[in-house]
């Protein structure tokens, strides 16, 4: 009777589970070759139940949830509503990603630097001269924001960008206010934006200001990306956009990862909401408006947070590192390359000893592996603004996704919970 059950239970889930890219005419899997993913279908069960706890007591308004091992889809659902009226959410929902944006342009440089166009270390004022000499925040006055600086002992490298220790800031988000203060009056576009600004324009306004610290001496988180995105239009010759549409999107059949969205998918766009009186409401424009992947001059192609995708998109891009590089035939990087990447780059400048960063993610350390609930040693992580995360663990090659589009405190536990749960479901 035992194994009855669980055969029904099995044939349950396979509902959910598919091959990664689930447009090659193949059929989903098997119940048997469900089982030789090695998870624990009683343990997956556990996280239906606390995604659909998560909802009903209010952390999040709705989540789209994915789990791949192996290259296949073990897990796929979608909990909760899209948006203030109900909408009821589903698996191929699109999300603003953010900061998860940063990967992707990470992965566009790497392209590039394999093609022999740059050295990491190479200053980034060889590409745009507007950088010039580097010079660091010296006195603040608060009554009008005006300031001084000194000469930097360092300039900024492309490696400083990509690792966030060139000593920029991040505008509205930055933990200074005196660069908060400062980034406003210059003028700079922070994250996202419908208004009519190209990612040059702002770069260029930036490449202006003062940093926080001499290059290359701390972990700033940082609008370096951003200025990564430009660089790729002066090194390609290619609008950033087009480049990752032409390099990336298209040879991994990421249909559903843009800047700006085609007008058919605008229905597909999950609500960013916040807590209201209790309730879920839609968020409102504050520095920014929430609509920018569907209105306004669509010009601003930020590499630091611009684009918006779904959460099997995503998957099968870390898939392609999962792969060493490699997916459905189309070889976006070298294994070589990717061990770079997932190389200590910051040494103790980034996290406590549990985590480095490398040259696009944070990367779990043995100390890390050994605390628990993180994955094995070489997983890589990073998440995004608007509440989404991911993680893949190249050692026992998952992948976990998810999906959420909130703001404010909300009290949400289900990031940690569903990473923790899908290392605990491993059952091979």
């Amino acid at each position: 009777m035992k194994s009855i059950l669980n055969l029904l239970c099995i044939l349950c889930i396979t509902v959910a589970t598919s091959q990664l890219k689930i447009d090659q005419g193949k059929a989903p899997l098997s119940a048997e070759e469900y089982l030789e993913q090695g998870m624990s279908i009683k343990r997956l069960g556990l996280i239906d139940e606390m995604l659909q706890n998560a909802v009903k007591e209010n952390q999040v308004p709705g989540v789209v949830a994915l789990i791949a091992r192996n290259d296949k889809i073990v897990y796929h659902k979608a909990f909760g509503s899209a948006n203030e009226k109900g909408k009821q959410l589903e698996q191929n929902a699109i999300f603003r990603i953010a900061s998860q944006t940063k990967a992707i342009t990470s992965t566009a440089i790497m392209m590039l630097w394999e093609e022999g166009k740059f050295r990491l270390d190479d200053p980034i004022s060889k590409y745009i001269p507007e950088f010039g000499p580097a010079e660091i925040l010296d006195t603040f006055n608060e009554s009008d924001s005006t300031y001084t600086t000194k000469p930097a002992e360092d300039q900024i490298t492309i490696r400083d960008l990509i690792t966030h220790t060139s000593g920029l800031g991040y505008g509205v988000i930055d933990g200074d206010e005196r660069f908060k203060k400062i980034y406003a009056k210059a003028g700079i576009t922070d994250l996202f934006t419908t208004e009519n600004i190209s990612i040059e324009e702002s770069v260029k306004k930036l490449a202006k200001l003062p940093l926080h610290h001499n290059p290359g001496d701390k972990f700033t988180y940082s609008e370096g990306l951003d200025v990564l995105g430009y660089f790729i239009e002066v090194v390609s010759g290619m609008p950033f956009d087009e480049f990752l549409r032409k390099r990336i999107f298209d040879p991994l059949d990421m249909k559903d990862t843009w800047f700006y969205l085609p007008k058919e998918k605008h229905n597909r766009l999950v609500a960013v909401q916040h807590k209201k009186d209790g309730k879920w409401a839609n968020y409102p424009v504050t520095f920014y408006d929430t609509d920018y992947p569907k209105k306004g001059a669509k010009r601003f192609f930020s590499g630091g947070a611009g684009l918006s995708s779904t959460a099997q998109d995503y998957a099968t891009f870390l898939q392609m590192y999962l792969n060493n590089g490699e997916y459905n035939g189309q070889r976006i990087l070298s294994r070589t390359t990717i061990q770079s990447i997932m190389g200590n780059q910051t040494d103790e400048k980034y996290g406590e000893g549990r985590k480095h960063y490398g040259l696009a993610f944070g990367v779990v350390t043995d100390e890390g592996q050994d605390a628990g609930g993180e994955g094995s040693e070489g997983t890589f992580d990073w998440g995004g603004y608007f509440n989404t995360q991911y993680f893949a663990d190249p050692k026992e090659q998952i992948i976990g996704v998810l999906m959420k589009q909130t703001q404010g405190n909300t009290d949400d536990q289900t990031g940690w919970k569903f990473r923790q749960m899908v290392f605990a479901a491993i059952d091979d």
